[in-house]
């Protein structure tokens, strides 16, 4: 396979540095094609402006869903951005790598997102009407591909469990998960989540690295976390309301787009 890794970790030789290494090595002792797009060491730029779009008049009201939707289908895009596109429609496998900073993802891969997932590319694809609502949430540009996150936090694993003060991991990660990966329809894989990464002895690293290669040899048989497909039959369209009678009794909140209650906690590494 051929499999494209979006690093966003501020220093070559941190933990992150070395699960990345770790991660390429086993990924291309398996026999596969390894690109990385290292968004610190390329100078990534994070915000979305007009300089995104030279091609826009400079007394033009700047609105980024248009310019964005105009630069793509006139091939106008900057080069940085084409260049991201391109290896991810190269890519079979989709993995971000990066530090959980504030319940979220650093600011720099965030900006990665808002300027490679260009309209008409990763949204606003496919029709709408009473059937169908655009290809996305399993269908789109990116269906048929593989995609995962490798995730380090220096928190607890049981800070970020059911009862954590942090809140369930897989909801801190389902806007990522299901908001960015699966709306422009990647199969989106279980995350791997590294724990208390501030404290990792040598031994807590290799066991951690152990993991971690495990996931790479099986990155084209994990199955994936079981999201309903927005127009598979299960949400009502326009108003994309789940259908009446489809939640399992006692499921509320994110757990309402996986199927079936046993689907509602993805195993986790």
């Amino acid at each position: 396979m051929k499999v494209l890794l979006v690093f966003a970790h501020p220093e070559p030789r941190s933990l992150n540095g070395a699960l990345r290494d770790v991660a390429i090595k086993e990924l291309t002792a398996q026999g596969h094609e390894v690109l990385v797009s290292d968004l610190y060491a390329s100078g990534w730029k994070s915000e979305v402006d007009r300089a995104d779009f030279p091609s826009l008049a400079p007394d033009a009201r700047f609105t980024p869903v248009r310019a964005s939707g105009e630069a793509f289908a006139a091939d106008a895009l900057t080069d940085d951005v084409q260049a991201e596109i391109e290896k991810l429609l190269w890519a079979d496998v989709l993995i971000l790598q990066f530090p959980l900073w504030w319940y979220t993802m650093p600011a720099i891969l965030k900006g990665w997102v808002d300027r490679v997932y260009a309209y008409g590319f990763a949204y606003g694809v496919g029709e709408h009407s009473d059937s169908h609502w655009g290809d996305r949430f399993g269908e789109g540009t990116l269906a048929g591909k593989r995609a995962m996150l490798l995730v380090t936090t220096g928190g607890w694993e049981e800070h970020y469990a059911a009862r954590g003060v942090n809140g369930p991991i897989d909801d801190l990660l389902f806007p990522i998960n299901h908001g960015i990966l699966y709306y422009p329809g990647y199969d989106v894989l279980p995350p791997f989540v590294a724990y208390r990464v501030d404290r990792l002895d040598e031994a807590g690293f290799e066991a951690t690295a152990e993991r971690l290669r495990e996931r790479m040899r099986t990155l084209a048989t994990t199955p994936p976390i079981a999201y309903r497909r927005q127009n598979g039959g299960d949400y009502l369209i326009p108003s994309l309301q789940l259908r009446p009678g489809l939640d399992d009794p006692g499921v509320t909140g994110f757990a309402l787009h996986l199927k079936g209650a046993a689907a509602a906690a993805p195993a986790q590494d």
